[in-house]
């Protein structure tokens, strides 16, 4: 796992230190094209080049959270046109049925903008949450505004860190990395608990 971490640092250093902001709007749009490239490495040394004078921490910031809606467009639109049909047509393999779909469905048209904004301060989340709103066809304007709203703070406080920590920005990595855990941790419950509710709901259909 380490060295799957450092290889990954060394990518996103190269592509910044080459690209400048649009290696940075790149790596951006790839994190949140639900490829888990870490932000806490993007941002943080983004935000140290800042400091070295490189760059501004706004226009970093700005540049991350414009990669970011990049991202989003992308997993929204395989989310919209090719998760829902294979969601509908095969989600009862893995236990989502037609009703799962249109609870989502209300979920996304009723809450869909707060829990854009949310999910894109959370550390794991952010990088998914594109691809549920796609599947329920979250209106599009909304989400694009709200991913976009979400992420600007997020890259502006990684970018901060970075800026304020200056040589020692790697130490952000570190600490973000046992967060992702305990996220991890928290959303894998949740799917076992979705499993659980099912095989009982179903179990009780057919004693009934």
């Amino acid at each position: 796992m380490y060295s799957i971490l450092s290889f990954l640092s060394g990518l996103i250093i190269s592509l910044i230190s080459a690209m400048g902001y649009l290696g940075i709007i790149l790596a951006m749009a790839i994190e949140s094209a639900c490829i888990p490239l870490p932000s806490e490495v993007i941002m943080p040394f983004s935000g140290y080049l800042a400091s070295q004078g490189r760059f501004g921490l706004w226009w970093v910031s700005l540049a991350g959270a414009l990669g970011c809606s990049v991202g989003s467009v992308l997993a929204y639109g395989v989310g919209a046109w090719g998760g829902r049909p294979l969601v509908m047509k095969y989600g009862r393999y893995i236990l989502i049925s037609q009703k799962d779909l249109e609870r989502a469905d209300r979920f996304f048209a009723k809450h869909g903008d707060m829990a854009t904004f949310v999910a894109r301060l959370l550390p794991v989340i952010r990088t998914f949450i594109s691809l549920p709103a796609g599947i329920a066809r979250m209106d599009f304007c909304k989400f694009l505004f709200y991913s976009f709203a979400g992420s600007l703070p997020w890259c502006f406080f990684l970018a901060w860190i970075g800026f304020e920590l200056g040589e020692r920005w790697k130490e952000v990595q570190a600490i973000f990395h046992k967060l992702d855990f305990l996220v991890g941790a928290l959303i894998l419950l949740g799917i076992l608990w979705f499993i659980l509710a099912h095989w009982k709901r179903g179990a009780a259909k057919e004693r009934g």
